[in-house]
């Protein structure tokens, strides 16, 4: 991801200088505060021109609801909402230098992919001829020139996605929020235009905001992750932080791996809830231990003279089958996820309520300050 990040770092500079002329606080300030019945969403956001965040969480977690108030959908209960300095709580949406994406897109049925590109410059009052023309100049930069004259319905997800950001692009704005803008694509065509998107998003020089719930859009688009649970943030920083150190269930899950938290001292782990971990690391007080399902060795009998410190006894919960791999997810002294190959789950018999030993060794573990 080097020359996208280094793109990105050309914006940020491009814009940064473009703002030396005294447009002070460039960029996304803001704090969300929305009440919404026993509901309360309270997220801090900021980001330089350049940037590109991502929101992540679970469903109802408040990602939309932030998206939403940003794009001006929804008012705030408190807080405040600046972008490049100026304040926008209170200007309609209409007004706001903002444009948006939404999940399904949202286009115009009896406009042309033209036509529904022009609509954002028109309502800003570019004559038709000249926002036609724009237009046409973001379908050519998108790879839809030919489709100019088609209306959405002969389009394919992955025209109609780029089509929609097109849209939202063409009014330059100072602030663009993408609502989930992969999950309406199958697999296939969703890999192609997240690549494309990266690379359009690399060249856009004002804020990005993205929702998602799946953790590679997340991932390959963004510089900066914010994962929101119950409507506040829980940890936010680069993607290879948060996959490297993730602080709650919900993002260890969605990482891959296994995750406790305990009391540290020196090498050994001390969980809240389960047995002892022996860490390469040496820490003391509060910390989490992660290590992937893959670090896990499973045999049927205690393994005698094994070489790893951390042994612990399970049953097997559940089988799952994940491409050429089986993940076992176990049940005993430790709870934790295993990851084997085919052969080696038929070689062990495994299958659910059987015993079996877990063996994983201090070097596969993580361990880092809760």
């Amino acid at each position: 991801m080097t020359d996208t990040h280094d793109t990105r770092e050309s914006a940020r500079h491009r814009a940064g200088s473009a703002g030396a002329d005294g447009a002070d606080g460039a960029g996304l300030d803001a704090r969300l505060v929305v009440e919404r019945g026993a509901f309360r969403l309270d997220v801090a956001l900021t980001a330089s021109p350049g940037d590109v965040v991502a929101l992540l969480g679970p469903n109802g977690a408040g990602k939309t609801t932030a998206l939403r108030a940003l794009a001006g959908l929804i008012p705030l209960s408190d807080g405040h909402l600046r972008l490049d300095g100026a304040e926008l709580d209170r200007t309609p949406p209409e007004s706001r230098p903002v444009g948006v994406v939404f999940q399904d897109y949202l286009l115009f049925p009896h406009l042309t992919a033209l036509d529904n590109v022009a609509f954002g410059p028109r309502c800003h009052g570019t004559p038709k001829a000249a926002a036609r023309a724009q237009a046409a100049a973001w379908l050519e930069r998108m790879g839809l020139a030919r489709h100019a004259g088609s209306k959405p319905r002969r389009l394919s997800g992955g025209q109609a996605q780029r089509v929609a950001l097109a849209r939202a692009l063409a009014t330059h704005p100072r602030l663009l929020l993408l609502d989930e803008p992969l999950a309406a694509l199958d697999a296939r065509t969703r890999l192609d235009v997240r690549a494309q998107l990266r690379h359009h998003l690399a060249d856009f020089e004002a804020v990005a905001v993205l929702v998602t719930h799946d953790p590679l859009d997340a991932m390959v688009l963004a510089d900066h992750l914010v994962v929101v649970e119950d409507g506040r943030i829980v940890q936010e920083g680069s993607p290879a932080d948060i996959a490297r150190h993730p602080r709650t269930d919900y993002i260890a899950h969605l990482v891959g791996l296994n995750l406790y938290r305990g009391e540290a001292q020196g090498h050994a782990v001390h969980l809240d809830d389960g047995p002892e971990i022996t860490t390469t690391e040496e820490l003391t007080g509060p910390v989490c231990v992660a290590f992937p399902p893959s670090a896990v060795t499973l045999y049927r009998d205690r393994p005698a003279g094994s070489s790893a410190r951390n042994l612990w006894r399970c049953e097997v919960a559940g089988l799952e089958t994940h491409g050429d791999q089986i993940r076992a997810d176990l049940t005993g002294e430790l709870p934790l996820a295993a990851a084997l190959t085919t052969v080696a789950a038929a070689e062990l018999d495994l299958r659910p309520g059987a015993t079996v030993w877990a063996a994983v060794k201090a070097a596969q573990t993580h361990a880092y300050p809760a």
